[in-house]
């Protein structure tokens, strides 16, 4: 198997991306689970800059905060992990909805809908898995990068919105449905 088949069946591996999502989430829900990502375009937002650590070393410098702690790998100046779209409120992946599936049936989140907002947190059995996650040498940079982003960007879905739109112009220029390139 070479390298771009392999990238391929990691990129159809609902596995890594609902570990890289139980991640992030924990990092917003907090260790006393009070917490939660409030809103699917919120989640895909803070998710566009996991997995595009390029995009979220322009925002903190787009916000005037440091980069060192987001250790930009010299493979990821190149390319994501997996490409997102152009959606209708910016990046997103049309499997999110499956991936929280995922995350809800093993028994790891709960998601609620308060008004028109849902509203994802994780049970105490998705904090310890996480927890477990984060152990791993692996999982490190999603660890350490989620924690940046609960630290600066941990803000409404419409402010996060519109930060994506002013800070990667270039994104909400593409068509619908085109992938953001690297």
């Amino acid at each position: 198997m070479d390298i771009v088949e392999a990238v391929a069946n990691l990129d159809g591996s609902p596995e890594l991306h609902t570990a890289r999502l139980l991640l992030l989430l924990n990092a917003f829900v907090g260790d006393d689970g009070g917490g939660a990502v409030e809103g699917l375009t919120k989640l895909a937002k803070l998710d566009f800059l996991l997995r595009y650590p390029v995009m979220l070393d322009r925002a903190l410098k787009a916000k005037g905060r440091t980069v060192r702690e987001v250790q930009l790998e010299e493979h990821e100046q190149q390319s994501v992990e997996s490409e997102m779209v152009r959606y209708r409120f910016g990046p997103w992946d049309h499997r999110y909805r499956e991936f929280l599936n995922i995350l809800i049936a093993k028994g790891l989140a709960i998601v609620s809908v308060e008004g028109r907002t849902v509203v994802i947190t994780l049970t105490a059995e998705g904090r310890a898995l996480a927890g477990q996650l984060a152990g791993d040498s692996v999982f490190e940079p999603y660890v350490r990068r989620s924690a940046l982003l609960k630290r600066h960007f941990d803000m409404t879905a419409t402010n996060l919105m519109r930060f994506i739109y002013e800070t990667f112009p270039e994104v909400v220029t593409l068509r619908s449905n085109e992938a953001i390139p690297t």
